[in-house]
């Protein structure tokens, strides 16, 4: 079996981190796994991944390195990567390289391997110093954000191509203006915001940093009405999201799994090779096998990846029903997800109330922008 494309996340330091952030996915789903941390990956299993990878794909391929803490496995695992890369990149297809990163180990000797090897880097940034330092802790219970600033102008120093990723919580919603222009006065232009998870087993909207329906609702209409007045005066600014919902106005495909109105079995590869059909569920349940010892095409089709793909199936008449299916979707699984019960996102409320509020001008954005693309 071939594929035109292969999207691969690797996490090369599993759960390991320099950092306690106090919502972490991760952390809490590699609590709920008999092995709770897989250690470091080892040079032979990246070759065995990156080979099998560069065999399968026809046209090209995307390596995305998450983790934990990804940067944790030291510079020279990434040097052998290229070398790997080169080596069984036979058919010469397009190969991108990307690091989802806290940004803490970022110096220049890192920068200037970025900058030559072409690699796209997603910087986690949590808004406005004071809610980044409170949500994002080193191991020490200290503050980040001034580290992960200056790594943001190692990278532009450098001229790695980088974006921001922001996750959103019930602080942070808040200060949402404050944070819009923050980042725009940094120079940050192509951002991306995901609503914060509760852990897997708990009750959604009970921690500390839960966001409610309601507090998302009114997060992101605020955040359009600053990012619609940018683009109306063509400062263009990149929010995932908004962009996703143009171009599913003009008819494009969106690349945003949570915006595609279905789930597809990907290759989510721990450090010992395990692999699992989504970022949110590496769990025992769903393993699909090892991508550095079974057939690529076996774990597509594993019992775990079947189970994924039927779990997540849209059964939900209001969806059905909903006049604004066609730009939600159902969104992502994981908001569909009560503590293994898959049913109406959480956060409908929210997109009800945001559709309402933006569809027109989203509409006449559509218009505008799809009007120069044929200019």
């Amino acid at each position: 079996m071939r594929f035109r494309h292969i999207n691969v996340m690797i996490k090369p330091a599993s759960g390991n981190c320099n950092m306690r952030c106090r919502y972490c996915f991760y952390h809490d789903v590699s609590e709920l796994r008999e092995v709770k941390s897989y250690g470091m990956m080892s040079l032979s299993t990246l070759e065995k991944i990156v080979q099998k990878v560069l065999e399968a794909a026809e046209e090209s391929c995307a390596f995305v390195f998450q983790g934990g803490e990804p940067t944790l496995i030291g510079l020279d695992f990434f040097r052998a990567l290229v070398e790997f890369q080169k080596k069984y990149n036979t058919k010469k297809i397009a190969v991108t390289n990307s690091i989802q990163t806290n940004g803490l180990k970022l110096d220049e000797e890192w920068a200037q391997f970025l900058h030559d090897h072409r690699f796209l880097i997603g910087l986690s940034v949590d808004g406005t110093k004071e809610i980044h330092d409170e949500l994002r802790p080193d191991a020490e219970g200290k503050g980040t954000y001034s580290r992960v600033y200056r790594a943001a102008q190692i990278l532009k120093k450098y001229q790695v191509e980088f974006n921001i990723l922001t996750v959103v919580t019930r602080q942070s919603a808040r200060r949402v203006f404050k944070m819009y222009q923050q980042y725009k006065k940094n120079g940050w232009t192509y951002l991306q915001f995901i609503p914060c998870l509760d852990p897997y087993e708990w009750e959604r909207g009970t921690s500390e940093y839960s966001l409610t329906p309601k507090q998302y609702g009114e997060f992101l209409k605020t955040l359009f009405d600053s990012w619609y007045q940018d683009m109306k005066k063509g400062d263009s600014i990149y929010i995932r999201y908004f962009d996703n919902l143009l171009g599913i106005m003009m008819g494009v495909e969106p690349e945003s799994c949570g915006l595609m109105g279905r789930c597809v079995p990907q290759l989510v590869v721990e450090a010992d090779g395990s692999a699992y059909p989504c970022d949110f569920y590496v769990m025992d349940a769903y393993r699909m096998g090892n991508l550095a010892e079974d057939p690529l095409p076996n774990l597509l089709q594993s019992e775990g990846a079947s189970r994924f793909v039927m779990e997540s199936a849209q059964p939900e008449e209001t969806c059905r029903s909903c006049r604004y299916g066609y730009l939600c979707r159902g969104g992502c699984r994981r908001d569909r997800d009560d503590r293994g019960a898959v049913g109406l996102n959480y956060y409908c409320e929210a997109f009800l109330e945001f559709f309402d509020y933006a569809e027109e001008r989203l509409r006449e954005l559509a218009g505008l922008y799809g009007n120069r693309r044929t200019d």
